[in-house]
């Protein structure tokens, strides 16, 4: 059996395989950032999960996609964690931009994005995968993503720049003032995570002109930085999105793509599907030998 993972610093979908490629389960779960979670982490989550205990030992190979894993030093960090969980199996972890990649391609050299809890993007000729410029997460960069979104809307929160409506609403809904939200960014982990949690409150009024503005404005950004420097971006490649911010705001993002005169390709919410045909077709992970 093989297991195929897609994972933001939110949450991860797995997919598990038959021998012949076929679905068996799968699973959403929380997501494992090596910057954020341990190896112990990693395992304890899967030992405690009783579906995927019971396939364990049945599972040959494990391809795992995550943010945080940028290099062989924090994807040891994963890798160790999946290693006693699934004992058997060969263990591959790897950048959640490199599934990003795999996901969207359709055959031509393509420019790939991430819009979730963060953001990052890529060039991908089916061949190799080159960046221009790096993700500087969500303190520094992260710009149109979920933590973008959020720490913007809880600012202005604080601030008492929100309009009048979307004040009371956010007031209802999250019943929380500055010293609550200060201690969850600052003295607290995971302080991505919770900002990006306010990007459903964005999603909830994706009609309002406030939340357009700000939407476009971390867009904007996003593309200006990590999509224009691609010199085959301005040549005419398409530009391909996967994430959640990117599917609910798709008509933003396309309309501030166009106005760059930028090739807008698709825009994918959950990759796992894409991915798992990319490991089929192109990798061809069912003739990889089995390791006993």
């Amino acid at each position: 059996m093989i297991i195929i993972v897609e994972s933001g610093s939110t949450k991860a979908d797995w997919i598990l395989l038959n021998g012949d490629g076929s679905e068996c389960k799968r699973w959403n779960l929380m997501g494992f950032n090596p910057y954020f979670h341990s190896s112990a982490t990693v395992e304890d989550a899967l030992n405690s999960h009783h579906e995927i205990a019971q396939y364990a030992h049945d599972v040959e190979q494990v391809w795992f996609y995550g943010a945080g894993c940028s290099s062989d030093k924090l994807n040891a960090v994963i890798g160790k964690g999946l290693k006693r969980v699934f004992t058997r199996a060969s263990i591959h972890v790897d950048h959640d931009l490199k599934a990003a990649a795999y996901a969207t391609y359709a055959g031509q050299p393509h420019i790939a994005c991430i819009l979730g809890t963060g953001s990052n993007s890529c060039f991908f000729d089916g061949q190799t995968i080159r960046e221009e410029v790096p993700a500087l997460a969500y303190v520094l960069g992260d710009e149109g993503s979920a933590s973008y979104i959020g720490k913007r809307l809880v600012a202005d929160f604080i601030y008492g720049r929100l309009p009048k409506a979307l004040m009371a609403d956010f007031s209802e809904q999250y019943d929380t003032d500055k010293t609550e939200i200060l201690q969850h960014v600052y003295n607290q982990p995971h302080a991505n995570v919770y900002l990006a949690s306010f990007s459903t409150f964005a999603g909830q009024h994706t009609d309002d002109p406030y939340i357009q503005a700000l939407v476009k404005s971390g867009f904007d950004q996003f593309i200006d930085i990590h999509v224009c420097c691609f010199p085959e971006a301005l040549a005419g490649a398409p530009v391909n999105f996967v994430g959640s911010v990117a599917k609910a705001f798709e008509p933003v993002l396309k309309a501030c793509c166009e106005a760059r005169n930028l090739n807008y390709g698709r825009t994918q919410a959950k990759p796992v599907n894409l991915l798992v045909d990319y490991h089929l077709t192109v990798k061809q992970v069912l003739s990889k030998p089995i390791l006993s």
